[in-house]
């Protein structure tokens, strides 16, 4: 009955290896050189663009002056800087196999040679205010400008990095303390003991999917899966739900199938259909539905999960439904951060059923970039 659905467990130690990060992969997660982000990318030109402003403000005769000083400085640099940025994400795979001293080295080597870019391609256009031509000495202080600036940046991505490691560890551990309830599992262990005499297949099958699901929870965790994963590892968990509340559980699911080898954070799915049943479902007496979609729109994943919640006038049942949302949808929104920094979007919060009901149900938008290969 199940094998239909795709339940069971896998049986080829490949697939296991396959979900587990390379090497590569595994020193490019651990590194400073997270310089392909959106959000890093704005953080160091803005951080760029304070120190120009404050150095222009010695020796300027009025804000005039100041502000024409500024855009001079700012016309040689951005060009630097977006060239230091695009160079060490380019050569990311291979600065992540070095030992320091070379990371430190090849950044302000290439930061040198950014800010003489900068300054070559400024007097060129002509229009510099008595930089000296384009004599060697007249590169000497664009490039040592270029790598000093370069060593502040790396220092800041390290420093960084530093605070994301205890970040990603506390997110683990209470992605573990999510997972592994004994409610969960004693739940699950009854149920398969009372199908044993009745149903011994579908009690193996029950054994096996709660198998999985505590092997993709234990396992080293690669910090990128695709959505047909996450969606599978989701279909295992409501499958063993399933046998708990019978009629009293409604699942519906749309999905988009060009969605499938998306990467998303590792088992960022399962945990919110968790978060449905036990707020919305398991709270409500007579029990509830929830709804999973994915949506590609342009260049990004759209998924959305929602659930019913008890009726107003249950208001016992309600408010067992409503604070322990916000537990596992920090986590969540946690790991979302931590690979996709400001391009992830996470919205969740009640919403009417339809336009003007009375009704609401409980809705988790989650927006992060479409991306079909594993970051590195």
């Amino acid at each position: 009955m199940w094998a239909a659905t795709g339940f069971g467990p896998s049986q080829d130690p490949s697939e296991d290896a396959a979900r587990q990060p390379t090497g590569a992969q595994a020193a490019a997660q651990a590194s400073p050189f997270n310089v392909c982000h959106v959000g890093v990318v704005l953080r160091v030109v803005l951080g760029v663009q304070i120190l120009l402003w404050l150095a222009c403000l010695h020796g300027a005769m009025g804000w005039m002056d100041w502000v024409t000083r500024w855009a001079a400085a700012s016309a040689e640099a951005l060009p630097a800087c977006l060239l230091w940025l695009v160079l060490v994400c380019a050569g990311r795979p291979w600065l992540v196999r070095q030992r320091a001293t070379v990371q430190w080295g090849a950044a302000m080597l290439v930061g040198g040679l950014s800010g003489a870019y900068g300054h070559v391609q400024f007097a060129l256009l002509g229009v510099w205010l008595d930089m000296g031509g384009l004599s060697p000495w007249a590169l000497a202080g664009p490039v040592t400008t270029g790598a000093a600036l370069a060593a502040v940046c790396l220092a800041w991505l390290r420093q960084r990095q530093g605070r994301a490691v205890p970040e990603q560890t506390q997110a683990r551990l209470v992605e573990l303390q999510a997972r592994i309830r004994p409610h969960f599992l004693f739940n699950t262990l009854n149920t398969a003991i009372a199908l044993v005499q009745v149903d011994p297949q579908r009690a193996e099958a029950v054994l096996e999917d709660l198998a999985e699901l505590f092997r993709r929870a234990l396992a080293s965790p690669a910090t990128q899966s695709t959505w047909a994963e996450e969606v599978d590892l989701a279909r295992r968990y409501l499958g063993i739900e399933s046998l708990r509340f019978g009629d009293r559980m409604t699942v519906r699911w749309a999905l988009e199938a060009d969605a499938d080898e998306v990467m998303v954070p590792a088992l960022l799915l399962q945990p919110l259909v968790e978060n449905a049943v036990r707020h919305g479902i398991e709270a409500d007496p007579r029990g509830g539905w929830l709804r999973v979609e994915s949506r590609l729109q342009g260049d990004r994943l759209a998924i959305i999960v929602s659930n019913s919640l008890p009726l107003p006038e249950d208001g016992q049942a309600r408010a067992a439904g409503r604070p322990g949302h916000g537990i596992a949808l920090r986590n969540v929104r946690q790991r979302l951060v931590l690979m996709h920094d400001v391009e992830a979007q996470f919205e969740a919060g009640p919403r009417p059923v339809s336009p003007g009901a009375a009704d609401e149900c409980y809705v988790v938008r989650v927006s992060i970039p479409a991306r079909r290969q594993p970051l590195s």
